[in-house]
This record gives C-alpha cells, structure tokens and sequence, in this order.
C-alpha cells in the first residue's frame, strides 16, 4: 500500500474529486492548506498599491491506495489537476506498513 498525497488548486479539486469518485477511489481525506513553491507567491493589487502575498491557499488530497492501482491515481490527479500554469500543484508517494480499521480491529499490510 502507498499513501498518495497531493497539493493541488483549490479552483481544481471539485474536478479531481469527480474523477476518482467515477473511477471508484471514494475514500480520501482533504485538508486545506497554504503554502508557496519555486514562484514564491504572488503579487496582487488591492486599494491602489501592490500586495506580495507568499503563501497561497491549496488543497491536500490524502488517500491510501494498493501498489498496483497508484499509477492509474497519480495519473488521474494529473490530468484534472493540471491547468499548464505555475503553482499546480505537487504529488507525494509514500509507503504505508500497515492500515488498522479502528472499529473492527482490521489490519492490512
């Protein structure tokens, strides 16, 4: 098992969300998160004069998925999650030992 973990847009994630429902991957957590990569935020105008904000606002998409089945997720991200503009977004892939259901005492590997 892995643990995907994606930053993405905000203004992206209603689309990256339909598209692993469709494919059957329901089971995610979403968190939201600020944060700045190599643009190192933005400038905005506000009230006349020039605004730097550095962090900006994303979307973290965590879900544990099984080895066979990561490619086939990281794949869906990309193709909802990319607009072609800086600051779409990053996907991590991490190694999960072990899942316990806390309800039932379940344990997978």
């Amino acid at each position: 098992m892995k643990m995907v973990k994606a930053i993405i847009k905000p203004e992206r994630f209603e689309f990256v969300k339909k598209a692993l429902e469709e494919k059957g991957y329901s089971g995610m957590t979403i968190t939201e998160v600020r944060g700045r990569g190599e643009q190192k935020g933005i400038a905005l105008e506000y009230r006349g004069g020039l605004m730097m904000v550095d962090l900006l606002p994303k979307i973290q998409i965590e879900a544990v998925i099984p080895d066979q089945k990561v490619e086939e997720f990281i794949a869906l991200i990309m193709e909802t999650a990319r607009t072609g503009k800086i600051g779409d977004g990053r996907i991590f892939v991490l190694p999960v030992e072990r899942s316990i259901r806390i309800r039932t005492g379940e344990i997978e590997f």
